[in-house]
């Protein structure tokens, strides 16, 4: 009887360790799973204290004084991106530039607003300096553009046609996305020229 007690305890032996690894695979990954929720659950706790509307930027803010370059991006809390490209000069002397709207949040957006003024505005010069008049040539083609509200998950690209007075004239492209409660407004600095 002793080597059927040694022959069944050698038998349960490797069984009863691989049962050990196997709940401690189990209870790393409900460990790690858990964690994971808790980051996600305190990230979304954090957005909702200062809103959807702000702006979660990498390095430059897109603010005022630290405006966004041609080619960037303004990333949204609530999943917005707004993108301007590069400008493009075009052989009568005006530039052309893209500002792309991509919804990446879980609801439709209206780009514009009942006063489209907001959404998208163009200011001659950089950082409060006045600079050289741009004269913005497509002003009612950009309105009818953002008029029809944006699908989730889908992009709108709006092309923008400025004449600056003198070639390397700055501007600066304001970006303020409608949104029910507060959206801040992203600056992209472009040199026409």
């Amino acid at each position: 009887m002793d080597t059927e007690e040694a022959a069944t305890a050698t038998d349960t032996s490797p069984v009863a360790s691989s049962r050990g690894f196997y709940g401690c695979v189990i209870s790393l990954i409900a460990f790690f799973t858990l964690f994971a929720l808790g980051a996600h659950a305190i990230t979304e706790f954090e957005k909702g204290l200062d809103g959807d509307g702000q702006l979660e930027q990498p390095g430059l803010s897109g603010s005022v004084s630290q405006p966004l370059g041609p080619g960037t991006t303004a990333r949204y809390e609530d999943g917005l991106w707004v993108t301007v490209s590069r400008p493009e000069r075009h052989d009568d002397g005006t530039y052309g530039v893209t500002v792309t709207f991509e919804n990446g949040t879980d609801e439709e957006l209206r780009l514009s607003d009942e006063e489209f003024s907001g959404t998208l505005d163009v200011e001659p010069g950089e950082d409060y300096a006045p600079g050289d008049d741009v004269s913005w040539l497509n002003w009612d083609e950009v309105a009818s553009v953002l008029a029809p509200p944006l699908p989730e998950g889908e992009e709108r690209t709006v092309p923008v046609r400025l004449k600056p007075e003198r070639k390397g004239a700055p501007v600066t492209l304001e970006v303020t996305p409608p949104h029910p409660g507060y959206r801040e407004t992203a600056h992209f600095q472009l040199t026409l020229g």
